[in-house]
């Protein structure tokens, strides 16, 4: 039990009235020390004050307890709220989830129904195929029984002409023929015309002798050239756009400079061919006979002729005295990638997608060799200047030299990571420069069968290269649009912009003092 003295004490120390529980204190001893204050009024405090006050605590503490849960409950509340907007968020999306799931296997469903259609036309397609090639192939063996039986059949019908001819004699003739006289002289010439025709139709019929090869006698005039600053190194500037050429109506593929004159002929994914007169870019002539893209072409060594590529399979010679081709080349299986000229004129070579390289006989029109080696598609084609070498590249990422005479490898160079796309002699003849698919170029040394030099100018693809008269530089097509100029000694990489889209080709004329370039936006660009 408290006294009530002390209870008021605690009431003031729990309210804070310090000044007044001071004032109470001095008072209430005062009083007491007096004995004025009445025995009831120190006694212990009723029971019942105590009893509220106790009540009150607890009133206060549920208060606090009231607040907290009031506090959860509207945290819980907001949480409920949370993820039931979750649950209806991931139930929509659950639903999207099923009805694109049900799409998806109806698509298949209806893709696999439509694929399955395939099989038995690729089979009938396939059936085909095969019959159509059994037929080509004895058509073509009884084409050649025909034609070796010509010669006899000839022989034979004069035979039985001159058989038929009575002999002439003097008497005989004044006897058999009156009023007609046939000298023994009419015998002689009429057999000596007999036997001219025979032979003037055996020439007719017998193929033309094979050209020959011209002596491999490792003498390059070029070799002898000295060696001087490109003009385009020590040339403030270097080269700039001189002139731009609407030259095709789709990309321009190949470009070749004629040997002689200031004439460059390109060709295009347009199925045609034309020649320009350079820098003017005026139009000299165009031919038309492919019947896909041409993917290159290049000039006879004396000019008058010019050789295309194309994917129809087929390598063309036109001539320009006759405005016409005059030789159709059809033994490739697949597209023609490229095609070069040998120096003494007789013998071209081409390359193609069905993994061969041919040398072809331009006197005895036929296919005098077939490079095989290559695992994939032969990109391109070069012959060594005065020589029978060439060289190729290909998709199976190796560059390869080839004797023409006996169609034989005599050096692959490895080093390439992509697909080769073009592989060129500088003039000289003596290094090599090819690149790739990444825009990787290298250059070999071909006295040492090694790797001298590596340029990265990708990462797009570097489709064509050129190298310029002193082989000091080195031109290369890019994909992104731009020329690429490689210094071969230092490999410093400059470049040229001007075409709209990729860069198919370059090209330098004789003298180094042009490049040539041609691109997929049917553009041909001077520079100079």
């Amino acid at each position: 039990p408290e006294l009530i003295d002390d209870f008021v004490r605690n009431f003031f120390v729990k309210m804070g009235l310090t000044r007044t529980l001071d004032c109470f204190q001095t008072e209430w001893y005062e009083l007491m020390q007096k004995g004025q204050l009445n025995p009831e009024d120190v006694s212990v405090v009723p029971d019942i004050y105590t009893k509220n006050d106790l009540l009150d605590q607890d009133i206060k503490v549920l208060h606090g307890e009231v607040e907290k849960f009031k506090t959860a409950a509207q945290n819980a509340k907001q949480t409920y709220i949370r993820l039931r907007k979750e649950r209806d968020y991931h139930r929509m999306h659950h639903q999207r989830v099923a009805q694109e799931k049900n799409k998806l296997i109806s698509d298949l469903k209806k893709l696999k129904k439509h694929y399955a259609q395939y099989e038995p036309t690729l089979t009938q397609l396939r059936q085909k195929y095969e019959t159509a090639m059994r037929e080509k192939m004895l058509t073509r063996l009884e084409r050649d029984r025909v034609v070796n039986q010509v010669p006899n059949l000839i022989i034979l019908a004069l035979q039985q002409q001159m058989a038929t001819i009575p002999p002439l004699t003097a008497t005989s003739a004044a006897t058999d023929l009156p009023g007609k006289a046939y000298p023994l002289s009419s015998q002689k010439s009429l057999a000596s015309h007999a036997t001219g025709e025979n032979r003037s139709n055996e020439a007719v019929v017998q193929r033309s002798p094979d050209s020959e090869f011209p002596p491999d006698t490792g003498i390059n005039p070029y070799l002898t050239m000295q060696k001087s600053p490109c003009i385009h190194l020590t040339r403030a500037g270097g080269l700039r756009l001189s002139n731009t050429i609407e030259a095709h109506d789709m990309a321009v593929s190949g470009i070749a400079i004629h040997p002689r004159k200031k004439i460059v002929a390109t060709v295009s994914d347009d199925n045609k061919w034309k020649m320009w007169a350079i820098p003017s870019g005026e139009a000299v002539m165009t031919g038309e006979g492919h019947t896909d893209w041409i993917s290159d072409c290049c000039f006879h060594p004396d000019g008058t002729k010019l050789a295309t590529a194309s994917g129809d399979t087929t390598v063309k010679i036109w001539d320009f005295s006759k405005a016409k081709c005059t030789q159709t080349f059809s033994d490739h299986s697949h597209a023609v990638w490229g095609v070069s000229w040998h120096t003494c004129g007789d013998f071209i070579a081409s390359c193609s997608l069905d993994h061969t390289a041919k040398i072809w006989d331009l006197n005895s029109i036929r296919c005098r060799t077939t490079l095989r080696g290559h695992t994939d598609s032969v990109n391109s084609v070069s012959f060594l200047p005065f020589s029978n070498t060439l060289v190729s590249s290909s998709a199976d990422k190796t560059v390869s030299l080839w004797d023409a005479r006996t169609g034989l490898c005599v050096q692959t160079f490895y080093g390439h990571m992509h697909s080769c796309n073009d592989a060129v002699f500088n003039l000289k003849g003596d290094t090599i420069a090819s690149c790739d698919a990444y825009g990787i170029v290298k250059f070999w040394n071909i006295a040492t069968s090694s790797m001298q030099l590596s340029v990265d100018v990708g990462p797009h693809s570097a489709n064509k290269i050129a190298f310029d008269p002193t082989g000091v530089l080195l031109a290369v097509a890019s994909n992104d649009g731009s020329i690429k100029m490689v210094e071969v000694n230092t490999g410093k990489v400059t470049t040229l912009n001007g075409h709209e889209d990729a860069v198919q080709t370059v090209a330098f004329d004789q003298s180094g003092e042009y490049l040539l370039s041609g691109g997929s936006d049917a553009t041909i660009r001077i520079w100079s």
